[in-house]
């Protein structure tokens, strides 16, 4: 080595570098200009030779190893930095050229890292992660990870042969690691290296990354998702234009894996899926379709325990696949709603657990930081940074994939200290209570940012316990969803539904007391519960022979169609053709008439005609929309029996045309309809001047339509 280079060598950085504790690596082996040259160096383990190939000169230059273990340096004429490469021989011969990743600045602004420390980068995934870009003409991948504590954090890919001495990240002063890596492109994989202080290393998936690879290694996927072309404008103009007025909103649940596999015994993949799942949704008449969390996850933990969280499981394609799907469904004027989970993670090792040897992402309180039915781990609510993770992974799904609308699961495990647990096994909040504060005040931050910046999508909650104002615009005390799913009147339908027909007039009031507080909140109505999950799990639990079983099923869904809130579903599963004809003609009645959702949140838009009498099992009452010109009479009869001769009250003299019958012969029933139009008695019933008389079917519905005289 010459005295001109040896003393320009700083011989404890070069020992942090080659022992792999070196974290701000660019003040090393980043090039600087000296007297009258410019210094170069780079670590390159187990090379042979390296050379420095001067684009500017076109002449190459040897560099000396000053460490054996295979640190480099060399000094080039002249008083500015070149354009230059390495060109790398390793021991077995083979040769290689690669730029030098320690030449790029940091692609993050002091204004983006004073916002991620306030936890208000709600753009984080655009920076975090692994980012194809250009820098200066020269291609490659931006990488950016979060890990404060960790001592060193390194690339790792097949681009540097899974070695984390090669490329160690600099380390900024909010603890956010970043490189640039030139020649690194999509389809690469990649994974980070974390050294803790006390010396041990393993690898982490990025938490940021935008595809993974399937359930067994998990490596991160380098990825572009930005060059796809939409052709879904006019549904999103017509998004924007749905959320400034009422309209009807019927979710049908499609579980991806249930649509079947190819030839091959593999799964359809997002494009093969769209085709299925529109025509699906179509021959219901749903609006919109919801599907289970597609972030991607483990096989022994399933949808719901998501690892990655920016990435659409590569199980059915890659995202620009995805993006296609949403796009398909979009142009076939179906919206696309996805479930999100923000309450917890799993505990694998890979995962956001113990991201860099510390609690980053999870609460750190023990016990109390552990699900207690899933034993996964619950988010910490109060660090700035989790909120950028989560915020920023909203937005992600939300721009990055057009989807109309989020469904938040298990947010009671969000909102509840004690959720789950036994007394003296949880800690109330600072004013003694079983509040979550630091998760009402995120929830409460997430929906007025996603409320301002993307108005026109949904935001539901999935909560099963009795949460007060989590729908309407944020303020003190409401939470800002726009919906939430109505439990208490699932829990009291099915309750009823499910007893012994003959002792259903003890438990007749589950069926009406759901309009005590149907304008507290903006409801979905849903016969899902933890137990019933599906349409056929719910025939399936019905009492009395199939064909009963098949009556009371179109009893409940016709119940549902009509009664107040907005509609959700998971038709998916064996049933009959006459039940998939029933379904669609409910979801039609139900988008076609304004008086089944324009008032669904106002008291003039329902009126109960009969609501007492609970040893019949009947119920029946008006739906209309805000100009009465479209009024409809129900009525449901719960019993076994039919009703040749049933009188019925109405508060308006004229016609009434029966519009919709669950017994009808297109639906499998025997046809106890009221073919022609019935004019009312002037005689008081029901405490209502007129009276009506038609025939109701044993377990059906039936909808009348008014016409004035």
């Amino acid at each position: 080595m010459t005295d001109r280079l040896y003393e320009y060598m700083d011989w404890p950085r070069i020992e942090a570098v080659v022992y792999g504790e070196e974290n701000l690596p660019r003040e090393i082996l980043g090039p600087r200009t000296v007297k009258d040259a410019v210094l170069i160096q780079c670590f390159f383990p187990d090379a042979k030779s390296v050379k420095v190939y001067n684009k500017k000169d076109r002449r190459k230059y040897a560099m000396e190893q000053v460490d054996e273990s295979g640190f480099y340096a060399v000094l080039l004429p002249g008083k500015e930095v070149p354009s230059y490469e390495f060109m790398v021989e390793d021991a077995d011969g083979k040769k290689h050229r690669c730029g030098d990743a320690y030449r790029f600045p940091t692609q993050f602004t002091p204004e983006e890292e004073e916002m991620f420390q306030q936890g208000v980068y709600y753009k984080s995934y655009q920076k975090l992660g692994a980012h194809a870009m250009t820098i200066g003409r020269i291609q490659g991948v931006y990488f950016a990870i979060w890990a404060p504590n960790a001592l060193r954090v390194s690339v790792v890919g097949d681009f540097n042969h899974w070695d984390g001495r090669v490329h160690p990240m600099q380390k900024s002063s909010v603890g956010i690691y970043e490189l640039f890596i030139p020649y690194v492109q999509p389809g690469d994989l990649y994974k980070f290296e974390i050294k803790k202080v006390s010396g041990e290393t393993f690898l982490k998936v990025d938490p940021y990354a935008n595809s993974r690879e399937g359930e067994s290694d998990m490596a991160g996927i380098v990825a572009k998702i930005s060059g796809y072309r939409w052709g879904d404008q006019g549904w999103m103009k017509k998004r924007k234009e749905r959320m400034a007025a009422p309209y009807p909103l019927s979710i049908g649940q499609i579980d991806l894996k249930e649509l079947g596999k190819n030839e091959d015994g593999e799964y359809l993949t997002y494009r093969e899926l769209a085709a299925r799942v529109s025509e699906y949704a179509l021959s219901g008449g749903y609006t919109h379709v919801e599907l289970p969390p597609l972030m991607e996850y483990g096989d022994s933990a399933g949808p719901y325990a998501t690892s990655g969280y920016y990435a659409p499981t590569s199980r059915y394609g890659s995202p620009e696949d995805f993006q296609y799907f949403v796009d398909f469904l979009h142009r076939k004027q179906i919206g696309v709603i996805m479930d999100w989970t923000p309450a917890h993670f799993p505990k694998e090792a890979e995962g956001l657990s113990l991201l860099d040897g510390t609690c980053l992402y999870e609460r750190s309180h023990g016990g109390e930081g552990v699900h207690p039915m899933w034993g996964t781990l619950l988010f910490d609510y109060a660090s700035p940074h989790v909120k950028n993770f989560l915020i920023s992974n909203a937005f992600y799904w939300l721009e990055c994939y057009h989807l109309d609308g989020l469904r938040l699961d298990d947010v009671d495990s969000m909102l509840y200290l004690d959720y789950g647990r036994t007394s003296g096994n949880w800690t109330p909040n600072i004013y003694g209570g079983n509040e979550n504060l630091e998760a009402v005040e995120f929830l409460k931050h997430m929906n007025s940012i996603i409320r301002k910046k993307c108005p026109d999508v949904l935001l539901i909650a999935q909560e099963d316990g009795y949460w007060r104002d989590l729908t309407g615009a944020v303020d003190d005390t409401h939470m800002g969803f726009h919906y939430k799913w109505n439990n208490g009147w699932t829990r009291g339908f099915l309750e009823y539904i499910h007893g012994d027909r003959d002792f259903r007039t003890a438990r007749h009031d589950d069926l009406t007391v759901s309009m005590l507080y149907a304008y507290c909140e903006e409801f979905i109505l849903t016969c899902n519960d933890r137990d019933v999950t599906s349409l056929e799990a719910f025939l399936d639990s019905l009492p009395g022979e199939e064909q009963e079983k098949w009556g009371h099923l179109k009893a409940a869904l016709g119940y549902l169609f009509t009664h107040p809130g907005k509609k959700y579903l998971a038709p998916q599963g064996t049933l009959p053709e006459e039940i998939r004809v029933y379904l669609k003609e409910l979801n039609q009645l139900y988008t076609e008439h304004p008086a089944l959702w324009e008032l669904d949140n106002d008291t003039e838009g329902f009126e109960w005609i009969q609501l007492m009498e609970a040893e019949k099992n009947m119920l029946a009452y008006l739906r209309k929309d805000s100009s009465k010109k479209d009024v409809l009479l129900i009525l449901c009869n719960f019993s076994g029996e039919e009703q040749l001769d049933y009188k019925v009250g109405v508060p308006y003299y004229g016609k009434y045309k029966e519009i919709f019958n669950s017994d009808g012969a297109a639906f499998g029933g025997a046809g106890v309809v009221n073919p022609r139009m019935k004019t009312c008695q002037k005689a008081e019933w029901d405490e209502q001047p007129y009276r009506l008389t038609v025939k109701l079917p044993a377990a059906g519905i039936s909808v009348f339509t008014y016409q004035p005289a």
